[in-house]
């Protein structure tokens, strides 16, 4: 059976006040529509078209980017949800036998699981309507959304009423067209569908906008369903989660911490001791070794390993990096690997307040203290860095001591140069080396050097002017008057 996906994104998001499509706007540093292509490439439809309208093409090109086989159908003016999927109806394909689905999906409610998508496919399975409701907590929760008309003996016409799961659904009625004991009605449509390709064609060329918004609503064709004598089924999500639309900033930062705190509960029944499960941010791929421990206040992006044993002090970011077994992190730290990523040995002991970037590979044991920068760059095992220092373009072999406040000058104004450590080198504080440079085994460099030719190995070089005293030298002093 073929699979057909719709991704309704051309609202403009009017509450979100904001200048960027709705559906750009992004949870855990992904935007809302890439989070439901994720769930939607999940599916392996065999096609998926997204409905374009207000900044189609900022959003076609954020899509492109990532999932260049998605196609696109733009919707101009905006006339509802019906007519959005009359624009996708060119590109719907179906079977030679005619055996097809379409799945509906909202671009803005990022958080739908492809379990539940999937259960909702087969619910319909190429020849009912399915539709995937939600049961609200009170008549007030369930305000604004769709209410689902079910038949109900005694009852019946526009106020039909809920008889649980086994009566039968005839409608879907919108909040602003519904009457009040409609409106009592507390299960909801969640703007998620699984139709008969075929009967979709069909009844989207019926639809017609007389109602209180003068738009085309998909969900009449529920109606027109049920006087074909097509069967109306239901499916339901795990959670209300997975079906919450962003439609505000606030909406936004709640369904982000619903995120995180799924998030969390994952990893701590995976064993990951986490200090507060609420001060907790995952931004993309993070994976846990054994007995892990991950203070307050962390940010993680990208693709993130954590070996066994790893602690990850307070206030920490690591973006693309991999960090070895019982290796310390210390509070402040920033890792940001970005496209080379960055790799930490065993038994390492990194910050507080370190800064690791692209390309920086730090052996086992290794040891970068607060305030040092390393780029681009490879320590050998046992080399340390403890104090206020610049690692740029260099190679550093075991058991290197980097005084503090020493440099790498590896750019040139125009090229970057690598400096070359041999080791056991210990180079003094306030140093600079000026790359093209190497430092032979052995070697002391000292204190407050600058260095500018190859220093041999197992001597002391020193770079510096002499110290001269001047005697009855007298200190200016500021003039009065």
């Amino acid at each position: 059976m073929m699979l057909n996906i719709v991704i309704m994104a051309a609202g403009k998001g009017t509450r979100m006040k904001s200048a960027l499509p709705k559906v750009l706007h992004r949870l855990a540093h992904q935007s809302l529509l890439h989070h439901v292509l994720d769930t939607a490439l999940a599916l392996m439809a065999d096609r998926i078209i997204t409905v374009t309208g207000h900044g189609a093409d900022a959003v076609e090109a954020a899509v492109r980017a990532t999932a260049p086989e998605v196609r696109f159908a733009r919707q101009m003016p905006q006339l509802g949800t019906g007519h959005a999927v009359q624009q996708a109806m060119p590109e719907l394909t179906q079977s030679d036998s005619g055996h097809a689905v379409t799945l509906i999906l909202n671009g803005d409610t990022p958080l739908i699981q492809a379990s539940t998508t999937q259960a909702l496919i087969d619910a319909c399975g190429g020849k009912q309507l399915a539709l995937l409701t939600i049961v609200m907590g009170s008549e007030a929760e369930a305000a604004g959304l769709g209410r689902i008309v079910r038949s109900d003996a005694g009852i019946s016409g526009n106020d039909a009423g809920i008889s649980g799961n086994d009566a039968s659904i005839v409608a879907i009625v919108e909040h602003k067209d519904a009457s009040p004991a409609q409106r009592a009605i507390v299960e909801t449509y969640t703007g998620v569908m699984a139709v008969p390709t075929a009967h979709l064609k069909k009844w989207l060329g019926q639809l017609k906008n007389d109602n209180a918004q003068k738009e085309y609503y998909l969900t009449d064709i529920v109606a027109m369903a049920v006087a074909d004598g097509v069967t109306v089924v239901a499916a339901h999500p795990s959670s209300d989660t997975e079906v919450l639309g962003v439609n505000s900033p606030l909406q936004l930062a709640d369904l982000e911490r619903r995120y995180q705190r799924s998030r969390a509960v994952a990893f701590m029944e995976a064993g990951v001791r986490l200090a507060d499960p609420a001060r907790f941010d995952v931004r993309g791929h993070l994976e846990c070794g054994l007995d892990v421990e991950i203070d307050v206040n962390c940010i993680f992006e990208g693709c993130v390993t954590l070996g066994d044993n790893v602690r990850i002090g307070p206030h920490c970011v690591i973006k693309n990096a991999a960090i070895g077994a019982d290796t310390i992190v210390a509070a402040f730290t920033h890792i940001d690997g970005e496209k080379l990523g960055v790799k930490v040995g065993l038994d390492a002991r990194i910050g507080p307040f370190a800064r690791l970037r692209p390309g920086a590979d730090l052996g086992d044991e290794v040891h970068i203290g607060n305030f040092v920068e390393v780029k681009n760059s490879s320590m050998a095992k046992g080399a340390k860095a403890n104090h206020l220092a610049y690692l740029g373009d260099a190679v550093l072999g075991e058991r290197v001591n980097f005084g503090a406040g020493s440099i790498t000058a590896n750019y040139d104004g125009a090229n970057k140069h690598r400096t070359v450590i041999g080791a056991d080198v210990h180079v003094g504080s306030n140093c600079v080396l000026v790359a093209p440079v190497s430092l032979g085994a052995g070697a002391t460099i000292g204190g407050g050097s600058t260095i500018t030719k190859d220093a041999p190995a197992a001597a002391l070089t020193v770079a510096r002017g002499k110290q001269v005293t001047l005697s009855g030298w007298v200190r200016p002093v500021k003039q009065t008057g």
